[in-house]
């Protein structure tokens, strides 16, 4: 399986909602997902459960996929475009990793 690892910083307050709300916007949005993209094999979203720390992130999703297409078919879905343009206007910083299991 191919992994698909997100880790997401939300900026302190955009577009009048606070970080809580912005972080609430985008677990919403992402855990939608799944239901609209029928290559999404597994799919989790987190948020951060402990007090807010510098190095800390808001949001983890993990997702896995069948393969490189299941995760390109993904990627340009436009599902997950509309999720995209909402992480660049709420996020602050974003990392991601892929790797074979």
């Amino acid at each position: 399986m191919l992994k698909h690892v997100v880790l997401l910083k939300v900026k302190g307050s955009v577009q009048g909602a606070s970080r809580e709300e912005n972080v609430d916007r985008l677990k919403a949005a992402l855990t939608a997902l799944p239901e609209r993209i029928p290559e999404i094999r597994v799919f989790e979203v987190g948020v951060h459960a402990f007090a807010r720390s510098d190095n800390a992130c808001d949001l983890a999703l993990y997702s896995g996929f069948d393969d490189e297409a299941g995760l390109e078919a993904y990627r340009v879905h436009p599902e997950h475009q509309k999720v995209v343009a909402l992480i660049g206007e709420v996020a602050s910083e974003r990392r991601v990793v892929d790797y074979w299991d």
